[in-house]
């Protein structure tokens, strides 16, 4: 049972950010004072009085013929084709103007229900300026003030009230679940890599503006994909640099978003322009990648730009800045056209399966006294550790605790490592080991 959606649209600046986290509680949607920061549909769950609902927060929608913004209301126009509800947002602080008569043009031709909510509404005095809108042709407005949260109660009750029947209190609850319960990946990669181009391929939909402009994506922009094997959460994030270069407030709290998603997701698709090689700041992603835990699968897009000789410098690059992420798996793609990248959903799933995985206790315990057989470890101030027993602590990832009679060398717990991965198959998973000396 899907949960019903409301879409969130209305031209540039009008605080539709703003009243977004307002109704979800916390900034999930980024808020600038200037227009055109919001330019792709993000997703998030809301619940009022008890009533489940997907908000889709869009960019600003104008008539324009600069590409960008025709892609920008390109997105608003499928949120609105797809939602159940629609809140036209208008601006009671500048009054109705040509773009808020156009809109409310295409949404009446729509046949969608809509509220018209006058935001910034800030006082009693704006109040009358509210019906102003009226002419719009929407029914009466709803007066908010995003920023300061008046009357958005009220207008989650018009909410709640427009929205379809819902289901029963199991299927809500259920459907409410599987919002939350995909495997989660995040598509992460320097600016203009091409991270979009390969999230709109994977979920087969036009989702993210896709331009030629570094930057284009602001926000972490998440959808669900329906595959043979179940569903995925792909997670589309905005380009990083290094801090040091992030200057616009805006490009920042995209940076944060972006490594909150990282740290929140499962897996990480690992976006590398091959045409530009394996760059130092590509290893430095792939380092916070790394310390966070999730499985990882390197992607190396543009590939089928490159000469037999290109082709052989990147893969010695790779070897060089990310031997770290050996275990990982690379591939090879053109997300532009669709090149192999038939190849990335059944790699993630072996990642998901690895990440999930739980190792039998005895099974492990048999692989360690064969591996410590074959190659004792070092001596350590004279004398010779031992691991004498080990456990699984945990999954996602999976994390061994080692019982030791005394410290163990870096390089011999790689070598442990190394054998529990290739053993029990944990190929594009971080494998954490923890070493205990019994009795402390």
């Amino acid at each position: 049972m899907q949960l019903p959606v409301v879409a969130v649209v209305g031209r540039p600046n009008v605080g539709k950010s703003t009243l977004v986290n307002r109704f979800v509680g916390r900034r999930d949607a980024i808020v600038e004072e200037h227009p055109g920061v919001t330019r792709d549909r993000k997703e998030l769950l809301a619940e009022w009085s008890g009533r489940r609902f997907r908000l889709v927060d869009t960019g600003g929608w104008l008539a324009s013929d600069e590409p960008l913004a025709r892609q920008v209301s390109r997105q608003a126009e499928r949120a609105v084709a797809e939602a159940d509800l629609i809140l036209l947002v208008v601006d009671v602080a500048v009054g109705v103007v040509e773009e808020d008569a156009r809109v409310a043009g295409l949404l009446q031709r729509a046949g969608t229900p809509v509220l018209l909510v006058a935001n910034k509404v800030d006082d009693e005095s704006r109040e009358t300026d509210a019906w102003a809108f009226s002419r719009l042709g929407l029914g009466d407005p709803v007066a908010v003030s995003a920023i300061h949260g008046r009357g958005s109660g009220d207008l989650l009750d018009a909410v709640v009230a427009a929205l379809p029947p819902p289901p029963s209190d199991e299927e809500d609850g259920a459907a409410a679940d599987e919002v939350g319960g995909p495997f989660a990946i995040a598509v992460v990669g320097r600016p203009n890599v091409g991270k979009s181009t390969l999230f709109n391929r994977l979920v087969g939909d036009e989702r993210t503006v896709v331009h030629d402009q570094p930057g284009t994506t602001r926000d972490a922009v998440d959808t669900i994909v329906e595959t043979d094997e179940g569903p995925l959460r792909f997670v589309d994030t905005a380009g990083m640099r290094r801090r040091s270069r992030v200057d616009e407030p805006t490009e920042y709290y995209g940076l944060v978003r972006a490594l909150q998603a990282v740290d929140q997701a499962d897996a990480a698709l690992l976006v590398i322009d091959a045409s530009e090689g394996v760059t130092h700041q590509d290893q430095r992603l792939a380092e916070r990648v790394d310390a966070a835990g999730s499985a990882i699968v390197i992607v190396l897009n543009k590939w089928d730009l490159l000469d037999v000789e290109q082709r052989a410098r990147v893969k010695a690059e790779l070897a060089d800045r990310l031997g770290f992420l050996s275990y990982a798996p690379v591939l090879q793609v053109s997300a532009l056209t669709g090149r192999n990248v038939g190849r990335l959903l059944p790699a993630l799933r072996e990642a998901e399966s690895a990440y999930h995985r739980r190792v039998p206790t005895a099974a492990l315990n048999r692989l360690l006294e064969a591996a410590q057989a074959k190659q004792p470890p070092p001596l350590v101030r004279g004398r010779r550790p031992r691991v004498l027993y080990a456990t699984q602590g945990a999954t996602d990832p999976p994390t061994f605790t080692l019982f030791s009679s005394q410290e163990l060398p870096a390089t011999y717990l790689r070598y442990l490592e190394r054998r529990i991965r290739e053993t029990f198959d944990l190929g594009p998973t971080p494998v954490k080991l923890r070493v205990r000396r019994k009795g402390r």
